[in-house]
């Protein structure tokens, strides 16, 4: 059920990626090459707002499913929609959210800014050998920054241990952060959206004339055509 539902998401991001993106950075490469990195990294975007989406549908479809199952208790068809299937897929949301976030979108970055090492043949190889070097490089930057900041802030022991304790403290620690700058990120952008689009939607539209003056409209034609008459 799982696999069912990424799936219908996965292809569901995939057409709206491929409706809004442009065409120039992906049909017209006439490089194979750059071609096929075009391509991996398109897929790799489509599975990272696959699982985007399903980060944000999981509390609907939470809320839902226990409604459901709380209004038909008895139905045989919709048992499946059980706390042991929300459970798997909040595991299955956090932990490709924290892969998504680590490794497949700086991968698919650097993939495409990628050309291979210098003297090494030329293929997609080279260019994912390349990827891989520059990824760990900057893994061990960003783990040596924490280190630091680490001993700096607290010079003690348990600091130095909750460093070796990365998937139970800082992922989730990572996964909170990120998700508080895009709420606030949306809590910024949003007023602005909204009075552009009441702007482009009060250009657009016609307005209405129902509270015109026809008799003043009228006058004023007269006046603009004995103007007229006048000069002629």
């Amino acid at each position: 059920i799982c696999a069912l539902l990424f799936a219908s998401l996965y292809i569901l991001c995939h057409f709206i990626i491929t409706h809004f993106k442009k065409h120039t950075d992906f049909t017209a490469v006439h490089d194979d090459e750059d071609a096929a990195v075009n391509r991996i990294a398109l897929e790799l975007c489509t599975f990272t707002l696959a699982v985007a989406l399903g980060a944000v549908l999981l509390l609907p479809f939470s809320i839902i499913s226990n409604e459901v199952l709380l209004s038909f208790p008895q139905n045989y068809y919709i048992q499946w929609l059980n706390g042991s299937l929300i459970h798997g897929l909040w595991n299955l949301v956090f932990l490709f959210s924290n892969m998504s976030l680590v490794f497949l979108m700086p991968f698919a970055y650097f993939f495409t800014e990628s050309e291979g090492f210098a003297g090494s043949k030329k293929g997609i190889m080279a260019r994912v050998y390349e990827t891989s070097v520059v990824l760990l490089l900057l893994t061990l930057l960003v783990l040596g920054m924490v280190w630091v900041a680490s001993a700096i802030v607290g010079n003690n022991a348990a600091s130095r241990q909750s460093l070796y304790d990365l998937w139970e403290y800082y992922l989730p620690y990572l996964y909170s952060c990120i998700s508080l700058f895009g709420v606030l990120l949306l809590l910024l952008c949003t007023p602005f959206g909204l009075s552009t689009m009441f702007t482009v939607t009060g250009k657009l539209l016609v307005k209405p004339r129902l509270l015109e003056d026809l008799d003043e409209q009228l006058s004023c034609t007269r006046f603009e055509e004995a103007a007229v008459s006048h000069r002629i």
